[in-house]
Protein backbone atom coordinates (compact mmCIF):
# COMPACT_ATOMS: atom_id res chain seq x y z
CA UNK A 1 0.00 0.00 0.00
CA UNK A 2 2.92 2.31 0.51
CA UNK A 3 3.95 1.63 -2.96
CA UNK A 4 0.47 3.09 -4.25
CA UNK A 5 0.85 6.17 -1.98
CA UNK A 6 4.26 6.52 -3.30
CA UNK A 7 2.74 6.37 -7.33
CA UNK A 8 0.02 8.40 -6.16
CA UNK A 9 2.55 11.41 -4.51
CA UNK A 10 4.61 10.82 -7.76
CA UNK A 11 1.59 11.34 -9.89
CA UNK A 12 1.04 14.96 -8.29
CA UNK A 13 4.52 15.88 -7.78
CA UNK A 14 5.18 15.37 -11.86
CA UNK A 15 2.10 17.06 -12.78
CA UNK A 16 3.05 20.20 -10.30
CA UNK A 17 7.05 20.44 -12.12
CA UNK A 18 5.54 20.19 -15.10
CA UNK A 19 3.44 23.14 -14.81
CA UNK A 20 5.90 24.99 -12.86
CA UNK A 21 9.18 24.06 -13.08
CA UNK A 22 11.77 25.65 -15.35
CA UNK A 23 12.68 24.22 -18.42
CA UNK A 24 15.90 22.90 -17.68
CA UNK A 25 14.50 21.42 -14.87
CA UNK A 26 11.92 19.26 -16.81
CA UNK A 27 14.48 18.65 -19.12
CA UNK A 28 16.46 17.01 -16.74
CA UNK A 29 13.44 15.43 -15.59
CA UNK A 30 12.95 14.27 -18.86
CA UNK A 31 16.75 12.68 -19.32
CA UNK A 32 15.98 10.93 -16.00
CA UNK A 33 12.45 9.39 -17.69
CA UNK A 34 14.74 7.98 -20.92
CA UNK A 35 17.50 6.75 -18.76
CA UNK A 36 15.38 4.91 -16.30
CA UNK A 37 13.20 3.66 -19.66
CA UNK A 38 15.87 2.04 -21.08
CA UNK A 39 16.82 0.21 -18.49
CA UNK A 40 13.83 -0.91 -18.22
CA UNK A 41 13.88 -2.52 -21.55
CA UNK A 42 17.46 -3.43 -20.59
CA UNK A 43 15.75 -5.79 -18.07
CA UNK A 44 12.45 -7.00 -19.09
CA UNK A 45 14.20 -9.98 -21.47
CA UNK A 46 16.31 -11.20 -18.22
CA UNK A 47 13.45 -11.04 -16.42
CA UNK A 48 11.04 -13.49 -18.66
CA UNK A 49 14.51 -15.38 -18.87
CA UNK A 50 15.43 -16.34 -15.42
CA UNK A 51 11.82 -16.25 -14.00
CA UNK A 52 10.21 -18.39 -16.85
CA UNK A 53 13.15 -21.09 -17.09
CA UNK A 54 13.10 -21.07 -13.28
CA UNK A 55 9.63 -22.00 -13.22
CA UNK A 56 9.64 -24.69 -15.30
CA UNK A 57 12.42 -26.27 -14.39
CA UNK A 58 10.24 -26.08 -10.74
CA UNK A 59 7.56 -27.56 -12.13
CA UNK A 60 8.96 -31.28 -11.51
CA UNK A 61 7.85 -32.19 -8.31
CA UNK A 62 4.84 -33.73 -7.35
CA UNK A 63 2.69 -36.07 -8.85
CA UNK A 64 2.41 -35.48 -12.69
CA UNK A 65 -1.02 -35.85 -13.16
CA UNK A 66 -1.59 -33.03 -10.29
CA UNK A 67 0.57 -30.78 -11.87
CA UNK A 68 -0.57 -31.38 -15.66
CA UNK A 69 -4.32 -30.56 -14.16
CA UNK A 70 -2.58 -27.60 -12.15
CA UNK A 71 -0.84 -26.09 -14.90
CA UNK A 72 -3.63 -26.67 -17.38
CA UNK A 73 -6.59 -25.16 -15.28
CA UNK A 74 -3.92 -22.12 -14.06
CA UNK A 75 -3.77 -21.53 -17.72
CA UNK A 76 -7.05 -21.64 -18.99
CA UNK A 77 -8.54 -19.88 -16.32
CA UNK A 78 -5.62 -16.67 -17.09
CA UNK A 79 -6.85 -17.30 -20.60
CA UNK A 80 -10.13 -16.99 -20.05
CA UNK A 81 -10.02 -14.21 -17.76
CA UNK A 82 -7.91 -12.20 -20.97
CA UNK A 83 -10.47 -12.56 -22.98
CA UNK A 84 -13.04 -11.44 -20.81
CA UNK A 85 -11.53 -8.66 -19.95
CA UNK A 86 -11.01 -7.69 -23.56
CA UNK A 87 -14.67 -8.60 -24.51
CA UNK A 88 -15.60 -6.12 -22.12
CA UNK A 89 -13.25 -3.21 -21.98
CA UNK A 90 -13.45 -3.24 -25.94
CA UNK A 91 -17.15 -2.42 -25.63
CA UNK A 92 -17.24 0.13 -22.52
CA UNK A 93 -13.82 1.62 -22.71
CA UNK A 94 -14.32 3.53 -26.38
CA UNK A 95 -17.53 5.46 -25.02
CA UNK A 96 -15.22 6.81 -22.44
CA UNK A 97 -11.55 6.63 -22.91
CA UNK A 98 -11.23 8.21 -26.73
CA UNK A 99 -8.93 11.27 -27.13
CA UNK A 100 -7.31 11.53 -23.77
CA UNK A 101 -4.02 11.53 -25.27
CA UNK A 102 -4.38 14.54 -27.55
CA UNK A 103 -1.97 17.21 -26.84
CA UNK A 104 -3.13 21.21 -27.73
CA UNK A 105 -1.20 22.46 -30.77
CA UNK A 106 0.56 25.19 -28.47
CA UNK A 107 1.93 22.53 -26.04
CA UNK A 108 5.44 22.99 -24.87
CA UNK A 109 7.84 20.50 -26.44
CA UNK A 110 10.89 19.80 -24.29
CA UNK A 111 13.88 17.58 -24.88
CA UNK A 112 16.15 15.89 -22.41
CA UNK A 113 19.54 17.12 -22.13
CA UNK A 114 20.87 13.84 -24.00
CA UNK A 115 20.05 10.37 -24.68
CA UNK A 116 21.87 6.87 -23.62
CA UNK A 117 20.52 4.06 -25.71
CA UNK A 118 20.74 0.78 -23.90
CA UNK A 119 20.11 -2.61 -26.00
CA UNK A 120 19.08 -5.58 -24.39
CA UNK A 121 20.59 -8.55 -25.07
CA UNK A 122 17.87 -10.04 -27.26
CA UNK A 123 14.12 -9.14 -28.46
CA UNK A 124 11.49 -10.77 -26.13
CA UNK A 125 10.34 -13.60 -28.19
CA UNK A 126 14.33 -14.76 -28.05
CA UNK A 127 14.14 -14.57 -24.30
CA UNK A 128 10.96 -16.95 -23.84
CA UNK A 129 12.08 -19.81 -26.50
CA UNK A 130 15.37 -19.42 -24.39
CA UNK A 131 13.80 -20.07 -21.28
CA UNK A 132 10.90 -22.70 -22.72
CA UNK A 133 14.16 -24.60 -24.15
CA UNK A 134 16.31 -24.45 -21.33
CA UNK A 135 13.05 -24.84 -18.86
CA UNK A 136 12.18 -28.10 -20.31
CA UNK A 137 15.22 -28.75 -20.62
CA UNK A 138 16.67 -28.51 -16.87
CA UNK A 139 13.56 -30.08 -15.45
CA UNK A 140 13.70 -33.20 -17.87
CA UNK A 141 17.46 -33.98 -17.43
CA UNK A 142 18.29 -32.43 -13.91
CA UNK A 143 20.81 -30.69 -14.70
CA UNK A 144 22.41 -29.10 -11.74
CA UNK A 145 24.47 -26.54 -12.24
CA UNK A 146 22.01 -24.89 -15.07
CA UNK A 147 19.08 -25.40 -12.23
CA UNK A 148 21.68 -23.23 -10.08
CA UNK A 149 22.36 -20.40 -12.66
CA UNK A 150 18.65 -20.16 -13.45
CA UNK A 151 17.93 -20.05 -9.58
CA UNK A 152 20.82 -17.63 -8.61
CA UNK A 153 20.08 -15.44 -12.15
CA UNK A 154 16.51 -15.43 -10.97
CA UNK A 155 17.77 -14.27 -7.68
CA UNK A 156 19.56 -11.50 -8.92
CA UNK A 157 16.87 -10.12 -11.26
CA UNK A 158 14.70 -9.96 -8.04
CA UNK A 159 17.14 -7.82 -6.66
CA UNK A 160 17.42 -5.65 -9.13
CA UNK A 161 13.38 -5.54 -8.98
CA UNK A 162 12.67 -5.20 -5.61
CA UNK A 163 15.81 -2.90 -5.00
CA UNK A 164 16.36 -0.78 -8.19
CA UNK A 165 13.17 -0.98 -10.35
CA UNK A 166 9.87 -0.92 -7.80
CA UNK A 167 11.37 1.69 -5.91
CA UNK A 168 12.33 4.18 -8.39
CA UNK A 169 8.98 3.64 -10.29
CA UNK A 170 7.40 6.21 -8.42
CA UNK A 171 10.06 8.92 -9.86
CA UNK A 172 9.80 6.99 -13.16
CA UNK A 173 5.67 7.65 -13.06
CA UNK A 174 6.78 11.71 -11.64
CA UNK A 175 8.71 12.39 -14.60
CA UNK A 176 6.24 10.78 -17.38
CA UNK A 177 3.30 12.96 -15.79
CA UNK A 178 5.75 15.88 -15.34
CA UNK A 179 5.97 15.64 -19.31
CA UNK A 180 2.38 14.98 -20.20
CA UNK A 181 2.09 17.70 -18.03
CA UNK A 182 3.83 20.53 -19.93
CA UNK A 183 2.51 19.01 -23.22
CA UNK A 184 -1.10 19.84 -21.41
CA UNK A 185 -2.63 15.81 -21.48
CA UNK A 186 -1.65 15.38 -17.86
CA UNK A 187 -5.46 15.73 -16.70
CA UNK A 188 -7.18 14.51 -19.53
CA UNK A 189 -4.98 11.04 -18.88
CA UNK A 190 -6.12 10.91 -15.07
CA UNK A 191 -9.99 11.47 -15.78
CA UNK A 192 -9.63 7.85 -17.58
CA UNK A 193 -7.56 6.20 -14.76
CA UNK A 194 -10.62 6.03 -12.25
CA UNK A 195 -12.45 4.85 -15.20
CA UNK A 196 -10.18 2.07 -16.26
CA UNK A 197 -9.71 0.91 -12.29
CA UNK A 198 -13.34 0.93 -11.43
CA UNK A 199 -13.75 -1.69 -14.88
CA UNK A 200 -11.04 -3.67 -13.85
CA UNK A 201 -12.03 -3.87 -10.77
CA UNK A 202 -15.60 -4.80 -11.65
CA UNK A 203 -14.51 -7.38 -13.74
CA UNK A 204 -12.19 -8.86 -10.83
CA UNK A 205 -15.78 -9.31 -9.32
CA UNK A 206 -17.32 -10.65 -12.15
CA UNK A 207 -14.40 -13.60 -12.90
CA UNK A 208 -14.79 -15.01 -9.05
CA UNK A 209 -18.23 -14.92 -9.09
CA UNK A 210 -18.39 -16.82 -12.41
CA UNK A 211 -15.61 -19.42 -11.20
CA UNK A 212 -16.84 -19.93 -8.03
CA UNK A 213 -20.87 -20.15 -9.07
CA UNK A 214 -19.96 -22.61 -12.06
CA UNK A 215 -17.36 -24.52 -9.70
CA UNK A 216 -19.97 -24.75 -6.76
CA UNK A 217 -23.07 -26.05 -9.05
CA UNK A 218 -21.10 -28.27 -11.06
CA UNK A 219 -19.21 -29.72 -7.91
CA UNK A 220 -21.91 -29.88 -5.46
CA UNK A 221 -20.70 -27.54 -2.93
CA UNK A 222 -22.06 -23.85 -1.94
CA UNK A 223 -20.74 -20.92 -4.05
CA UNK A 224 -21.23 -18.34 -0.61
CA UNK A 225 -19.34 -20.88 1.55
CA UNK A 226 -16.67 -21.83 -0.61
CA UNK A 227 -15.90 -17.78 -1.23
CA UNK A 228 -16.31 -17.47 2.75
CA UNK A 229 -13.48 -19.91 3.02
CA UNK A 230 -11.38 -17.54 1.02
CA UNK A 231 -12.21 -14.18 2.33
CA UNK A 232 -9.22 -14.01 4.89
CA UNK A 233 -6.48 -14.53 1.66
CA UNK A 234 -8.68 -12.54 -0.07
CA UNK A 235 -7.93 -9.70 1.97
CA UNK A 236 -4.56 -10.46 3.25
CA UNK A 237 -3.41 -10.45 -0.95
CA UNK A 238 -5.58 -6.86 -0.86
CA UNK A 239 -2.49 -5.92 2.03
CA UNK A 240 0.37 -7.42 1.18
CA UNK A 241 -0.11 -7.12 -3.09
CA UNK A 242 1.87 -10.00 -2.80
CA UNK A 243 0.52 -13.83 -3.75
CA UNK A 244 4.21 -15.40 -2.63
CA UNK A 245 3.25 -13.57 0.98
CA UNK A 246 -0.03 -14.40 1.17
CA UNK A 247 0.70 -18.54 1.48
CA UNK A 248 0.31 -18.93 4.65
CA UNK A 249 -3.26 -17.56 4.76
CA UNK A 250 -4.25 -19.01 1.41
CA UNK A 251 -2.70 -22.39 2.78
CA UNK A 252 -5.77 -22.09 5.39
CA UNK A 253 -8.21 -21.04 3.76
CA UNK A 254 -8.07 -23.84 1.14
CA UNK A 255 -8.05 -26.64 4.01
CA UNK A 256 -11.47 -24.16 5.30
CA UNK A 257 -12.58 -25.21 2.25
CA UNK A 258 -12.02 -28.60 3.16
CA UNK A 259 -9.80 -29.75 -0.07
CA UNK A 260 -7.67 -32.72 0.58
CA UNK A 261 -4.43 -31.97 2.35
CA UNK A 262 -2.15 -33.44 -0.12
CA UNK A 263 -3.41 -31.21 -3.18
CA UNK A 264 -3.77 -27.81 -0.83
CA UNK A 265 -0.67 -28.33 0.09
CA UNK A 266 0.43 -28.68 -3.48
CA UNK A 267 -1.51 -26.65 -5.60
CA UNK A 268 -1.78 -23.80 -3.68
CA UNK A 269 1.82 -22.50 -3.27
CA UNK A 270 2.15 -23.54 -7.29
CA UNK A 271 -0.90 -21.34 -8.05
CA UNK A 272 1.29 -18.31 -6.31
CA UNK A 273 3.29 -18.37 -9.08
CA UNK A 274 1.29 -19.38 -12.07
CA UNK A 275 -2.30 -18.85 -11.69
CA UNK A 276 -3.13 -14.59 -12.24
CA UNK A 277 -5.97 -14.76 -13.49
CA UNK A 278 -6.88 -11.07 -11.83
CA UNK A 279 -3.68 -9.49 -13.16
CA UNK A 280 -4.03 -10.73 -16.40
CA UNK A 281 -7.69 -8.68 -16.20
CA UNK A 282 -5.87 -5.85 -14.90
CA UNK A 283 -3.12 -5.98 -17.68
CA UNK A 284 -5.82 -6.39 -20.41
CA UNK A 285 -8.29 -3.90 -19.46
CA UNK A 286 -5.16 -0.85 -18.87
CA UNK A 287 -3.81 -2.37 -21.85
CA UNK A 288 -7.04 -1.74 -23.82
CA UNK A 289 -7.22 2.11 -22.06
CA UNK A 290 -3.96 2.90 -23.05
CA UNK A 291 -4.21 1.89 -26.60
CA UNK A 292 -7.35 4.26 -27.12
CA UNK A 293 -5.31 6.95 -25.13
CA UNK A 294 -2.29 6.79 -27.31
CA UNK A 295 -1.98 8.69 -30.70
CA UNK A 296 -0.24 6.43 -33.00
CA UNK A 297 -2.12 2.79 -31.12
CA UNK A 298 -5.06 1.48 -32.36
CA UNK A 299 -7.59 -0.97 -30.59
CA UNK A 300 -6.80 -4.20 -32.62
CA UNK A 301 -9.64 -6.74 -33.16
CA UNK A 302 -9.36 -10.51 -31.60
CA UNK A 303 -6.91 -11.64 -34.19
CA UNK A 304 -4.01 -9.64 -32.80
CA UNK A 305 -5.40 -9.60 -28.75
CA UNK A 306 -5.88 -13.22 -28.68
CA UNK A 307 -2.25 -14.08 -29.57
CA UNK A 308 -1.42 -11.32 -26.90
CA UNK A 309 -3.32 -13.07 -24.45
CA UNK A 310 -2.45 -16.50 -25.34
CA UNK A 311 1.50 -14.92 -24.51
CA UNK A 312 0.59 -12.96 -21.62
CA UNK A 313 -0.58 -16.03 -19.76
CA UNK A 314 2.43 -17.80 -20.74
CA UNK A 315 4.72 -14.81 -19.34
CA UNK A 316 3.08 -14.38 -16.39
CA UNK A 317 4.89 -17.46 -15.27
CA UNK A 318 7.60 -14.91 -15.39
CA UNK A 319 5.80 -12.72 -12.75
CA UNK A 320 7.63 -12.33 -9.02
CA UNK A 321 5.20 -12.61 -6.29
CA UNK A 322 6.12 -9.21 -5.26
CA UNK A 323 4.14 -5.80 -6.14
CA UNK A 324 4.43 -4.74 -10.17
CA UNK A 325 5.87 -8.15 -10.97
CA UNK A 326 3.16 -8.90 -13.34
CA UNK A 327 3.43 -5.42 -15.29
CA UNK A 328 7.40 -5.59 -15.62
CA UNK A 329 6.93 -8.93 -16.84
CA UNK A 330 4.28 -7.99 -19.25
CA UNK A 331 6.18 -4.97 -20.63
CA UNK A 332 8.17 -7.18 -23.69
CA UNK A 333 4.79 -8.76 -25.32
CA UNK A 334 3.09 -5.14 -24.66
CA UNK A 335 5.61 -3.77 -27.06
CA UNK A 336 6.58 -6.86 -29.58
CA UNK A 337 2.96 -7.45 -29.98
CA UNK A 338 0.57 -4.51 -29.12
CA UNK A 339 3.24 -1.91 -30.25
CA UNK A 340 3.50 0.02 -27.22
CA UNK A 341 5.94 3.00 -27.26
CA UNK A 342 7.97 4.25 -24.04
CA UNK A 343 5.01 6.47 -22.94
CA UNK A 344 2.63 4.17 -23.48
CA UNK A 345 4.75 1.24 -21.66
CA UNK A 346 4.48 4.74 -18.40
CA UNK A 347 1.36 4.45 -18.75
CA UNK A 348 0.84 0.70 -18.16
CA UNK A 349 2.93 0.93 -15.42
CA UNK A 350 0.92 3.50 -13.44
CA UNK A 351 -2.43 2.08 -14.15
CA UNK A 352 -1.27 -1.55 -13.09
CA UNK A 353 0.43 -0.39 -9.72
CA UNK A 354 -3.30 1.82 -9.20
CA UNK A 355 -4.57 -1.17 -8.82
CA UNK A 356 -2.00 -4.22 -8.06
CA UNK A 357 -3.86 -5.16 -4.84
CA UNK A 358 -7.30 -5.92 -6.18
CA UNK A 359 -5.42 -8.08 -8.66
CA UNK A 360 -3.45 -9.55 -6.33
CA UNK A 361 -6.32 -10.76 -4.53
CA UNK A 362 -8.14 -12.03 -7.44
CA UNK A 363 -5.69 -14.05 -8.05
CA UNK A 364 -5.11 -16.04 -4.86
CA UNK A 365 -8.98 -16.10 -4.26
CA UNK A 366 -9.46 -18.11 -7.68
CA UNK A 367 -6.34 -19.77 -6.55
CA UNK A 368 -8.78 -22.19 -4.32
CA UNK A 369 -10.88 -22.97 -7.41
CA UNK A 370 -8.17 -24.65 -8.79
CA UNK A 371 -7.46 -26.69 -5.68
CA UNK A 372 -11.11 -27.76 -5.73
CA UNK A 373 -11.10 -28.97 -9.36
CA UNK A 374 -7.71 -30.71 -9.09
CA UNK A 375 -9.08 -32.29 -5.61
CA UNK A 376 -12.17 -33.91 -7.77
CA UNK A 377 -9.61 -34.53 -11.37
CA UNK A 378 -6.38 -35.43 -9.87
CA UNK A 379 -7.99 -37.77 -7.05
CA UNK A 380 -11.14 -39.11 -8.20
CA UNK A 381 -11.72 -41.49 -5.47
CA UNK A 382 -11.52 -38.76 -2.73
CA UNK A 383 -13.86 -36.29 -3.92
CA UNK A 384 -17.24 -37.41 -1.62
CA UNK A 385 -16.00 -37.04 0.98
CA UNK A 386 -15.40 -33.31 0.98
CA UNK A 387 -19.16 -32.39 0.54
CA UNK A 388 -20.76 -31.34 3.54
Amino acid sequence: MKLILKLLAGMALGIALGLYAPQAVQSLLLTFKGLFGQFIGFMIPLIIVFYIMHGIASLESGSGRMLGWTVGLAYASTILSGALAFGAASAFLPQWVGAAAAAPADAVKLAPLFKLEIKPLFDVMTALTLAFVFGLGISATGATRLREIAEQGKDIVERVLSRVLVPLLPAYIACVFADMAAAGTAFATLQTFAVVLLLAIGLHALWLTLLYGVSGLLLGRNPLSLLRAMLPAYFTALGTMSSAATIPVALRSAADMKVASPVVSFVMPLCATIHLCGSTITLVSCATAVMLMTDGLALPGWDVMLPFILLLGVTMVAAPGAPGGGVMSALGILSSVLGFPEAALALMIALYLAQDSFGTACNVAGDGVIALWVERLALPARPAMQNG
